[in-house]
């Protein structure tokens, strides 16, 4: 199995070029309870240039747009984020000529608010008792009061989001796997993730189980990940897709962002932490009934963009 990547050196390379082929990782301390003939690996996300998994989508909704005429020179890129798409995009759209407004709960960490400025979005903050929710909301407003002058990337409902994981990280993963994975697990925020993963992965073994993970609860603290009993759903996610549906609490995945940072030396964000809690469950099943697997799971972002939470210190 190949688990590793040794990535390509090149003279020159565009921002764009970067996005995309990132390594699997693998674990020792957290998983050695485990038997030989199941093992758990990770996409490290945080290796794209705008540092999340979101640069694969927000690369292929604008690559898209500019194809089809939407998005033209003088037009400005607008979208609601809770704060990686809307990076991925204010760092493309530098790279590119295009002006970014992005609306954000006002919750959002610091750090993911400091980026943005730094690439000079300019950010409408939303009330953060309505979350992600909000912000789509009030970027509806918008995009329908003034049409013209905004290239409205909408992200949760663009299939642009879904298809740049179907020809990118599905493909990966089934190469990198050498084609033994057995199940993928992934949080669900917009659901692209999962959806072009898990579409793409069926492709090539309708066996593979998809597994989508989300909050247990609508007051939680993981940031990113959406609780779709009570959320505006994503017009790209379909409820049938996932061959099942689990959930995880905003408790344990703290407790597994710290213990992967202190016992495998991956410093990850929130929903990474969440996907690990996922993956682990998973796999202690497999492990109680005897069977095999190969599950992978995949790292959205690392933990740089939340160190001032409390959850590092507790």
């Amino acid at each position: 199995m190949t688990v590793l990547y040794t990535p390509t050196y090149t003279q020159s390379a565009d921002l764009e070029s970067l996005i995309g082929s990132t390594p699997l990782l693998s674990f020792r301390r957290i998983t050695a309870h485990l038997p030989d003939s199941i093992q758990i690996y990770a996409k490290a996300e945080w290796i794209n240039p705008g540092g999340s998994v979101k640069d694969r989508a927000a690369a292929n909704i604008i690559r898209q747009a500019e194809n089809d005429g939407r998005l033209r020179a003088g037009m400005t890129i607008l979208d609601s984020t809770s704060g990686n798409t809307g990076i991925a995009y204010a760092m493309l759209g530098a790279a590119k000529g295009y002006a970014v407004k992005l609306f954000l709960p006002a919750n959002a960490s610091p750090e993911r608010i400091a980026i943005l400025r730094a690439y000079g979005a300019q950010l409408e903050l939303t009330d953060p008792l309505e979350g992600s929710d909000g912000a789509i909301r009030a970027v509806r407003e918008l995009a329908a009061a003034e049409p013209d002058g905004y290239f409205y990337a909408d992200q949760y409902n663009n299939p642009a989001n879904w298809q740049a994981h179907y020809h990118t990280t599905g493909v990966e993963i089934w190469e990198q796997t050498d084609g033994m994975v057995t199940h993928f697990i992934a949080g669900l925020g917009t659901s692209g993730t999962l959806m072009g993963t898990g579409r793409r992965l069926k492709d090539y073994d309708a066996g593979v189980q998809i597994i989508a993970l989300q909050p247990d609860s609508p007051f939680h603290g993981l940031e990113g990940l959406k609780h779709m009993p009570t959320a505006i759903k994503p017009g790209i996610y379909d409820d049938f897709f996932p061959d099942r549906q689990i959930t995880v609490s905003t408790e344990a995945t703290h407790v597994m962002a710290r213990r992967l940072a202190r016992e495998e030396g991956y410093l990850v964000g929130i929903s990474a932490a969440a996907a690990m809690v996922g993956a682990l469950r998973i796999a202690d099943e497999l492990a109680a009934r005897g069977e095999r697997g190969t599950i992978v799971t995949l790292f959205p972002d690392s933990a740089y963009k939340y160190l001032s939470d409390r959850l590092w210190t507790e």
